[in-house]
């Protein structure tokens, strides 16, 4: 071992007082090593039992892991065993005996191989799941080199989610083929940067129609003027790409002249959520992330929900109102494609978090900039081309599925629900 200072002296000073900590000798030749792997049906004391029985001999813990899969346990441990190597492996072997489990050991040298450059998250989700879509993924992973590291799930239901670590990738030419490639089998799939940037909080900004709530604002209110399906046309062309969004608007907006200001009052009781929304916003606010919505709707129906919500930030249209009747006129700039992007923009700068630590969903084209601005660009129930360009799609009618690709599991929502219950009770 060679001993490495780490100096608190004063610049110009004669000595030092230094703290001394033990590092490994890059040059010492590396230790013998056991992989003991112990495997059967699961129950308490398992590990208590096997570490109590190595507790006498001088064994070094370098890595250790345990999964549980329908009761049935597999337990993963790299020991540094020295010249003990036989005595460990017979006490391994008695102490599974007693537990009436299976255990193989297979003898080496020194620690795990380090795990290649290029970490990431890939997340597959499917409802249902089916082996066909777990074999295309690894088949992706395989062709660009990339390792499975560790995989776990973190959802069985509203979908079953699986979260694969992997190493060995080119983030960027692995998201573009995974997601074209998903998209034709019929399942979502997300590929985000591994380590720190799944960490600490972040700007969740959302789309409102479509997204947040499963109508169209301006179709509930062009209703009220008898003009809907007029208005549902132009808004289903302008979300495939097909119209600029602002012309759009406007157009639309004029068959609203004439209706009372007491229309938005019907509307906003008209007005349904997504399923999963709520849980969504209650979850993202609980981890002290801070969510916004930005919407080319309208801000007398957006801005009382998201009140509702809890949410931090809503920006949206302005409809025209005078003698207590809507004009047909939208009021200043139009938030439109390149709006949502600076909202966006406007948002992080005030929460003080750089945009790789945003995350945009949505699902029109009106939605594009936004999604490409964010550093996760969540495609929800979008259009073909939208969900084309953005990072990552959901497909299942679940807002609370965008959960699982930030890496929250189905089980801490559920217990973080609980607890609040509890507390309430």
């Amino acid at each position: 071992m060679t001993q490495v200072p780490s100096a608190t002296s004063s610049p110009g000073a004669t000595s030092a007082t230094v703290n001394l900590r033990s590092v490994p000798d890059p040059a010492a030749p590396e230790p013998r090593t056991l992989l003991v792997t112990v495997t059967g049906d699961d129950r308490p004391g398992v590990t208590r039992a096997l570490f109590a029985a190595l507790e006498p001999l001088p064994v070094e813990v370098l890595d250790l892991e345990q999964a549980v899969l329908r009761g049935h346990l597999s337990l993963s441990a790299l020991l540094a065993v020295g010249e003990r190597e036989a005595e460990v492996k017979a006490v391994v072997q008695r102490t599974a005996y007693e537990l009436g489990m299976t255990a193989t050991v297979s003898a080496g040298y020194g620690d795990n191989r380090s795990r290649a450059t290029g970490r990431a998250v890939v997340t597959l989700l499917g409802s249902p799941l089916r082996a066909t879509h777990v074999a295309l993924l690894a088949d992706r992973l395989a062709r660009h080199g990339a390792n499975i590291d560790r995989i776990r799930r973190l959802s069985r239901y509203p979908v079953t989610t699986i979260e694969f670590d992997i190493s060995g990738a080119d983030l960027g030419a692995l998201r573009g083929e995974i997601a074209f490639a998903a998209a034709g089998a019929g399942v979502d799939v997300a590929v985000s940067p591994a380590g720190l940037a799944r960490r600490g909080r972040r700007l969740i900004v959302m789309d409102v129609d479509s997204t947040l709530i499963q109508d169209e604002v301006i179709e509930l209110l062009a209703r009220h003027a008898g003009r809907e399906a007029e208005v549902a046309a132009v808004t289903e062309a302008a979300m495939r790409g097909e119209l600029d969004f602002a012309a759009s608007l406007h157009a639309r907006v004029a068959t609203l002249a004439g209706l009372p200001d007491t229309v938005f009052d019907e509307v906003r009781a008209a007005v349904r959520l997504t399923p999963g929304a709520r849980t969504l916003v209650r979850t993202l606010k609980r981890l002290g992330f801070t969510v916004a919505v930005v919407s080319g709707g309208f801000v007398e129906v957006v801005a009382p929900l998201a009140a509702e919500l809890g949410i931090d930030h809503a920006r949206a249209n302005r409809l025209e109102v005078v003698d207590g009747r809507l004009t047909g006129r939208v009021l200043g700039p139009v938030v439109d494609r390149a709006g949502k992007a600076e909202a966006l923009r406007e948002f992080a700068a005030l929460e003080g978090l750089p945009l790789h630590r945003t995350v945009a969903i949505g699902d029109g084209a009106n939605d594009l900039d936004m999604l490409a601005s964010a550093g996760l660009g969540i495609a929800f129930n979008a259009k073909p081309t939208v969900r084309e360009q953005a990072d990552a799609s959901v497909t299942v009618p679940f807002l609370d599925a965008v959960l699982f690709l930030l890496g929250i599991s189905r089980e801490e929502v559920e217990e973080a629900d609980a607890l609040d219950l509890a507390t309430v009770e």
